[in-house]
């Protein structure tokens, strides 16, 4: 199988994972909420596939690179 490492696009602090390591997702479901510069910003799944891991939390400072999901396809 193969997989897509989901990554962080800009520098900010996560306020809700809403996936869990286990979980189906199609292209476009959000995988978390980022706040930077006061906005938020919809992660969203680029694939359809099954979440492997999971490497951010809620509250967590995130930057660009960071690994936000594996997802499994």
């Amino acid at each position: 199988m193969a997989q897509e490492t989901v990554e962080v696009p800009i520098t900010g602090k996560i306020l809700s994972v809403n996936v869990k390591e286990g979980d189906e997702v199609k292209e476009g479901d959000v995988i978390c909420l980022l706040e930077s510069m006061k906005m938020e910003n919809p992660i969203l799944s680029p694939t359809v596939g099954t979440v492997t891991q999971i490497g951010i939390k809620v509250d967590q400072t995130v930057k660009p690179g960071d690994t936000i999901a594996v997802i499994e396809y």
